[in-house]
């Protein structure tokens, strides 16, 4: 089978004016050339993501060597293979991660990193999946170590990760709690699994968990950081670990009470995903796959807030730094 026709130029959403007062617009620019072991994927759909708000702001610079276009994961077509090894994905329905360039028509990928689109998928759902469903399960499995029938704490559970490793915990078997902004996020929150949803902005968490569970947390996924670790470490179990994924609240903790840390011999680690290796990143889908491929559509389904097409990119964004979103927002060339 031979590689689709392709055209030479394909449309994008770029930055303008980097910085603070940022725009998007639509541009054209060449379709991406294929490296060895890449494949070609004619996007139908992207995720938006808080790194491309970092992006666009300039404090999150893409890998060196890669596409300044924005978004980190895509679901479409294979249309172009670099390898005769991976002809049988032409014509496959994908989805995958990307370290940028998803905010554009086509994009190039290694093909190790390509997950089959489930049937019963839409590209926005399938789109959806692949950034938050494996950092949180890189969190839980490679980075952090969630024990079988372990007790698993998520701030920002109504996020992309959170509503991602609601799904996960349950899958594996957690007792799954989460912090939340509103009540309309903790009901999403428990309708997905959680067994408890506290919201911070009404109720003390540290306090109400300790209330209600009773016992500490064997593992943290923490997108906020700063002042939320102190109270993380009041939840933590014995031989508990953090895992700090971004630092929403801010960059630097005070007072940090390493003697409660000592007693209760935790875990403070840190994590990213778009600037691994594409070594490690094949690895990671590989174990995904492996692990929760069967439950992918059934017990493990992508949450879509809204879809947005390119041209309303610089909408998506707007409600995304809102905070007022359940789930994923994306972006639909068609």
């Amino acid at each position: 089978m031979e590689n689709l026709s392709i055209p030479a130029q394909m449309r994008c959403i770029e930055v303008k004016d980097p910085g603070q007062s940022s725009t998007l617009q639509l541009s054209e620019r060449a379709v991406p050339a294929l490296q060895a072991g890449q494949v070609l994927v004619k996007v139908a759909a992207a995720g938006v993501n808080r790194a491309d708000l970092l992006q666009r702001q300039g404090l999150y610079p893409p890998p060196p060597g890669e596409s300044d276009i924005l978004g980190l994961e895509v679901a479409g077509t294979v249309v172009a293979v670099a390898d005769t090894e991976q002809q049988h994905w032409l014509g496959q329905q994908v989805f995958g991660l990307v370290p940028g360039g998803g905010y554009a028509e086509y994009v190039a990928l290694p093909a190790e990193h390509l997950m089959k689109k489930p049937a019963q998928w839409s590209f926005s759902e399938a789109a959806a999946c692949a950034e938050v469903f494996l950092t949180a399960f890189q969190a839980m499995t490679q980075v952090g170590d969630l024990p079988a029938q372990g007790r698993l704490l998520v701030h920002a559970g109504a996020s992309g990760v959170g509503t991602a490793a609601i799904q996960l915990g349950k899958l594996f078997g957690a007792t799954v709690a989460v912090t939340v902004g509103s009540a309309e996020k903790a009901r999403a929150c428990l309708a997905l699994g959680a067994d408890f949803a506290i919201n911070y902005r009404e109720q003390d968490f540290v306090a109400e968990l300790k209330q209600q569970l009773g016992a500490g947390f064997n593992l943290i996924i923490d997108p906020v950081a700063a002042d939320y670790l102190n109270k993380d470490l009041q939840l933590l179990a014995l031989d508990g670990q953090i895992v700090v994924l971004s630092m929403l609240g801010g960059r630097y903790a005070k007072e940090l009470d390493m003697a409660l840390m000592l007693k209760k011999r935790g875990q403070l680690l840190c994590s990213t995903l778009r600037n691994r290796t594409d070594a490690y990143k094949a690895q990671l889908v590989q174990r995904f796959i492996e692990r929760c491929g069967d439950n992918l559509g059934e017990k493990l389904q992508p949450v879509v807030a809204q879809s947005f097409r390119f041209t309303e990119a610089e909408q998506a964004h707007r409600l995304l730094q809102s905070n007022a979103v359940v789930g994923k927002l994306m972006l639909c060339w068609e």
